[in-house]
């Protein structure tokens, strides 16, 4: 059956359509339906038919794909599964006996023992609506596994390379962390007590109590972002099984951050980033395309990512008003997020960054996707030719520094907000302003420069 065709498994008896489709030989014994599966879908309409199709594909593919399965633990999980779609292309959620006891009303209970009269005593169609199917006891790494490749999959579709490999590496960390901590216990077992011998774990860390000896080795940020990361495996693996669980054992397990604010990087002053960057011979030692990048961060304010991404398709030289577009890439063979949805604008070229990019007119290839290698070498430059003020200060202080002139120089707000694509919760109306006036406004801040340094 060619499984590009609409109209698949599709059959019509005295005007109702009906599901009908072959079992495999091999496993016509195991199945029990041999050798075709009809299944009336009470309906004549074939849009309804075809959405009801789906639900009995899906299904059968689980089924036979559980039976086909050797390993007795994965055969246990794909059975499971197939018993979830089961009952939800009949109308029902998957619950356990027990469960359809407590939780189902009368009339519920009756609607599933009229659809057993369907199904073969015993069989897994059965047995699913009894919900007798025996839930996987998977591992904390089995389940990890399943949420990377299959429920986080459409997250991940639309990240780049280097954008999954750092998602994945704070996520794997969590859990690495936890097994070491409490083992490779079944997802399932996992206990608020074990949870919160994982948030003593990281408390000792962050603020270690009763040896004078001892100082915080970490930020509450490290603590949450472990926290939160295991909240939302736990809670995403069991949603995919359609499993109600009351309790999520990290649920309110956080780590208040009061000095959040205090540690925001400090932006350089005006008269820093003149006297001692934009000088001759001060970014000398960087190699081309990496000072381009400092360059065009010093007048337009993007982060290093985003101009380091940035490709010719995106970059406007020839326009009345040259500019550059920050934007999510959708291409399917090179994705790439923005931080945020509110990261995509049109920046005016103005300064230093206009002259930066019209020496690069197609970007900068030798960091696209190349992030960390990019903050590692701008970070050893700048340290050590002593271009940082502070030991807080970092790259990013130059994105402070354009905010802060922008401020001094009385650009409006909302401008700002859009320039350093920022969030704004007041309702969008426009776009903001042309690139005429926005250059205009820019100009204003722009530093002085020597033409050599580009």
């Amino acid at each position: 059956m060619d499984r590009t065709d609409p109209d698949r498994y599709l059959a019509l008896r005295n005007g109702i359509y009906l599901y009908k489709r072959r079992v495999p030989k091999l496993l016509e014994d195991l199945d029990g339906r041999k050798p075709i599966v009809r299944r009336t879908l009470k309906t004549r309409d074939l849009a309804k038919a075809r959405a009801l199709r789906d639900g009995y594909e899906r299904a059968d593919d689980d089924l036979w794909g559980a039976l086909l399965s050797t390993e007795s633990g994965e055969g246990v999980r794909r059975r499971y599964e197939f018993a979830v779609r089961r009952v939800a292309a009949m109308g029902f959620t998957y619950r356990t006996t027990s469960e359809i006891l407590q939780s189902e009303t009368g009339a519920q209970i009756l609607e599933r023992l009229r659809a057993l009269t369907e199904e073969r005593p015993n069989s897994l169609q059965a047995n699913a609506i009894l919900g007798v199917v025996e839930r996987p006891t998977t591992r904390l790494s089995e389940a990890f596994k399943l949420y990377v490749e299959r429920i986080a999959a459409p997250e991940l579709g639309t990240k780049s390379q280097e954008q999954k490999d750092s998602w994945l590496k704070v996520k794997k960390r969590a859990l690495t962390n936890f097994i070491t901590l409490v083992g490779d216990k079944p997802i399932g077992e996992v206990t608020r007590d074990d949870a919160l011998k994982f948030y003593n774990f990281w408390a000792d860390r962050i603020s270690p109590l009763g040896d004078a000896k001892k100082t915080a080795t970490h930020k509450p940020t490290s603590g949450n972002r472990d926290i939160g990361n295991l909240r939302v495996l736990y809670k995403e693996y069991h949603e995919h099984l359609n499993v109600k669980v009351a309790d999520n054992p990290f649920d309110k397990l956080t780590f208040s951050d009061k000095f959040k604010k205090a540690r925001t990087r400090p932006p350089f002053t005006t008269e820093w980033i003149t006297t001692r960057i934009l000088v001759p011979g001060a970014l000398a030692g960087l190699n081309e395309e990496a000072r381009g990048i400092v360059l065009g961060m010093t007048d337009s304010g993007a982060r290093p990512s985003e101009l380091a991404n940035i490709d010719e398709e995106r970059i406007f030289l020839d326009a009345p008003v040259p500019y550059i577009r920050v934007e999510a890439r959708l291409d399917a063979e090179d994705p790439r997020e923005l931080k945020t949805t509110s990261s995509a604008r049109n920046i005016p070229l103005v300064g230093v960054a206009l002259a930066a990019f019209q020496k690069h007119p197609k970007g900068f290839p030798r960091y696209r996707n190349k992030g960390v290698a990019l903050s590692a070498c701008l970070l050893k430059h700048f340290k050590v030719n002593g271009l940082f003020p502070t030991k807080k200060h970092v790259i990013y202080s130059l994105r402070h520094s354009f905010e802060d002139r922008m401020k001094d120089a009385g650009i409006d707000t909302e401008l700002r907000m859009i320039l350093m694509g920022h969030s704004n919760s007041r309702p969008a109306y426009g776009v903001g302003g042309s690139l005429t006036w926005q250059r205009d406004e820019l100009l204003k801040i722009v530093v002085p420069f020597d033409p050599s340094i580009v």
